[in-house]
């Protein structure tokens, strides 16, 4: 097989190429000509397809992400930002840590356990390039209506992918959510987050410098699973009357990557790597343009180096395999026996592939003649740049206008309590315990609080108990309904949901979810939601520390709800001072923190009961946010609280049957004069919370509210009678709740 090198390229400037079925346009290929000066080779092609494409470059979302490091806060924990594997935080006594989301929605829907299962892994693999040891991961999850055949196919193998991959790993799964919406049907989003931590002299940056040092390729081999996998999937709607992407998933093995993590940690531990980047979405072809760019600009590469699983791989599909537990290194010439003989031990292949130059030229020769010769910067961060157009479409103003206030409410006690029932039998209200009870929670001995909390916290330190607390929040019917406030209400649950358990919120990731940026309302949806949400992080002094973007999320026309999926990390001084989401303790009186207004645009009432979406969602106010999370962090840490729980989907009646329910503990809770009930129970109003105060602590709880004006009324009492009771509406057995709570999704599944 003749192989097109540098110099045939140049002598054969009209020979066709399948730029278009690598998913370039038309003028992004003219541009490749222009800034090589003639055609690109198959293998420089091959490159800079994946590298430019949607997944790997944001060239239609950079202009608006921007908007982050603009407005971004002040922030003294913020060690390393944007632009890197992911950011890290300063949590104090010498300690960082990492964090970061990304998607993997594409490959999930084509072949559900290993779309997932490698979703997890990537993100594992971009926290261990930092230097830090992964500590838990999480899941954020959207699928079709619970009851389609398709989600029967999909929620099944992806539930088992993202458990399978982290179980073997050895990571517990702390947190997420898990929601149910016809416009995810045929477009599954499967966003993964994981959370690592390392000493602030361990953090590590993937840059390739010091001209001389060796390029080293280690762990899995080099196979043909997920040639143009995520970077090209990940780039295009899916249509069906394209043919199958099944071979553009990769395939996982979680235990290769528990070698590959313990061979890494050991591997910084010895100083004897400078950088380290892990081989995600585009493979050879992002880890070699991203680390040379990065570094001092220039790295030579002999790619017949590369150990292959198939030896009849072309160069080009070596340089666009996406196949996992892979990472590159940058070692001095001095350190590479000692960096040979740790991957040895670990038993990980190893080869050395290349090294470091000052030529500003990124060149891979294949057997002797060179395949690629570029500018790293030309295909690593100097893509095409979209200002796409968007525009406020057109039903906009009907859909707001269309809102809940004629929809027949119930009334009367008895309807009250059957629209409760329903409402927790509701797909995106039930338990998921069928979903999480699947994930080891509590490996590692370091889990303080998992699912169902309101975040998952993690002891990082033994001896002084210090700790984070991580949430994911979304919703897209919110941001559907108003995208610049819908994103503000994802990014302020998460921050709600950190304080509840005592935790400071310090620093935000996100991935941000949408249909194609070629349709104007689509994009005008994502900046709004970009908008909003650095706009929201601003006020709450959270900045984004990194995140993914995630478009072409439709089938065919139909996209998906505009869904950003907001991560916040706090940190507790000492974990032993978190507080719970359950009532445990009779006699405790119950608080309800914040406003109740008659909020139900976009809420699940609406949408469950009468299948309605339109109107306004709740209003935001970041200023109560912010000032209902310190009240909560104090008083975790001054013991004042026993139980906090955040309101949000379903309104108080659903956090008081979660909390209820959480210890099998009853309530007696009443109406507060001049509300209505049905207000009082189900709206959807932001910045409230409730917690259960012992009665020796009452006057210290009510003063610290008083002082800060915030508003507090005692609605309850915590009791063993074993029911939750609305005086003067209605009572209902903890039993009868937890049936209508627990059996949705085991009996859609199990049947």
């Amino acid at each position: 097989m003749t192989i097109d090198t540098v110099e045939l390229a140049a002598k054969t400037p009209d020979q066709p190429q399948p730029w278009d079925e690598l998913g370039l346009k038309e003028d992004e290929y003219q541009r490749i000509r222009d800034i090589l000066g003639r055609r690109p080779t198959n293998a420089e092609l091959a490159m800079y397809s994946v590298m430019w494409s949607e997944h790997c470059s944001y060239k239609s979302s950079k202009v608006h992400l921007r908007q982050f490091g603009e407005k971004a806060p002040a922030s003294d924990a913020l060690l390393v930002g944007m632009g890197q594997n992911a950011g890290v935080v300063d949590i104090g006594h010498g300690y960082a840590v990492t964090f970061k989301i990304e998607s993997h929605n594409h490959p999930s829907y084509v072949e559900p356990y290993q779309g997932a299962a490698t979703g997890v892994g990537g993100i594992v693999r971009d926290i261990l390039a930092m230097g830090a040891r992964p500590v838990a991961v999480m899941d954020s999850l959207r699928f079709g209506p619970l009851e389609a055949d398709d989600t029967h196919r999909v929620l099944p193998g992806v539930v088992a992918g993202v458990g399978g991959y982290g179980n073997c790993l050895g990571l517990p799964n702390i947190g997420g959510e898990v929601v149910f919406d016809p416009s995810y049907a045929a477009n599954p989003l499967v966003n993964a987050l994981c959370v690592g931590v390392m000493k602030h002299e361990d953090i590590h940056l993937a840059n390739a410098t010091g001209v001389g040092n060796k390029v080293v390729l280690f762990g899995a081999r080099t196979g043909g699973d997920g040639i143009g996998g995520a970077s090209i999937l990940a780039s295009e709607s899916f249509d069906d009357s394209k043919p199958s992407k099944r071979p553009a998933v990769q395939v996982g093995d979680p235990f290769m990557e528990k070698v590959l993590i313990e061979c890494c940690l050991e591997l910084f531990e010895a100083q004897v790597v400078e950088a380290i980047q892990d081989l995600g979405a585009a493979g050879i072809s992002c880890a070699t343009s991203e680390l040379a760019s990065n570094g001092d600009g220039g790295m030579y590469v002999q790619l017949e180096k590369v150990l292959l699983r198939d030896p009849s791989l072309t160069p080009g599909e070596i340089m666009m395999s996406e196949s996992q537990e892979r990472m590159m290194g940058i070692v001095t010439p001095e350190n590479l026996d000692a960096f040979l003989a740790i991957t040895a031990r670990w038993d990980v292949e190893t080869a050395v592939i290349g090294e470091v130059t000052d030529t500003g030229r990124l060149i891979i020769d294949w057997h002797g003649e060179t395949i690629v010769d570029v500018d790293p910067r030309t295909v690593a961060h100097d893509g095409p740049v979209y200002e796409r157009p968007f525009e406020r479409p057109a039903w906009q103003d009907e859909l707001q206008a269309a809102g809940p206030d004629s929809l027949p409410r119930p009334s009367g006690g008895e309807e009250l309590r059957d629209t409760l029932l329903r409402l927790l039998a509701s797909p995106n209200l039930a338990s998921k315990a069928w979903i999480t009870d699947q994930y080891d929670r509590y490996v590692l001995g370091n889990t303080v609080l998992a699912q169902p909390e309101d975040a998952g916290v993690l002891r990082i330190d033994e001896s002084t108990g210090l700790g984070v607390a991580i949430a994911t929040d979304g919703n897209g019917r919110y941001a559907k309904l108003d995208p610049y406030t819908g994103a503000q209400l994802a990014l302020a649950e998460a921050y709600r949901n950190v304080a509840t358990t005592g935790a400071r919120p310090l620093a935000v990731t996100d991935g941000l979810n949408f249909g194609s940026p070629e349709d104007p309302a689509v994009m005008w949806q994502f900046a709004e939601a970009i908008r909003g949400l650095a706009d929201g992080c601003q006020a709450l002094g959270t900045p984004v520390t990194g995140g993914n973007v995630s478009l072409y999320n439709q089938t065919g026309g139909t996209a998906i709800l505009p869904t950003a999926i907001v991560g916040v990390l706090g940190v507790l001084d000492d974990v032993a001072r978190r507080t719970p989401q359950g009532f445990r303790t009779s006699g405790q009186v119950i608080y309800l923190l914040g406003e109740t207004r008659d909020e139900f645009g976009g809420s699940e009432w609406a949408w469950a009961e009468h299948g309605h979406l339109g109107g306004l969602p709740p209003s935001v106010d970041l200023a109560a946010e912010r000032e209902l999370a310190d009240i909560l962090v104090n008083a975790s840490r001054d013991g004042l609280i026993d139980a906090a729980h955040d309101l949000s989907d379903g309104g108080l009646a659903i956090a008081l049957t979660e909390s209820v329910l959480r210890y099998g503990v009853g309530a007696r809770v009443w109406v507060p004069d001049g509300l209505d009930p049905f207000v009082f129970l189900f709206s959807e109003s932001q910045a409230r919370a409730i917690v259960a105060v012992p009665r020796s602590e009452e006057v210290r709880f009510t003063d610290m509210c008083s002082a800060r004006r915030f508003a507090h009324q005692r609605i309850g009492v915590v009791d063993d009678g074993g029911v939750l009771d609305v005086q003067g509406l209605f009572a209902v057995p903890l039993d009868q709740l937890r049936t209508a709570h627990e059996s949705t999704l085991s009996s859609a599944f199990e049947a």
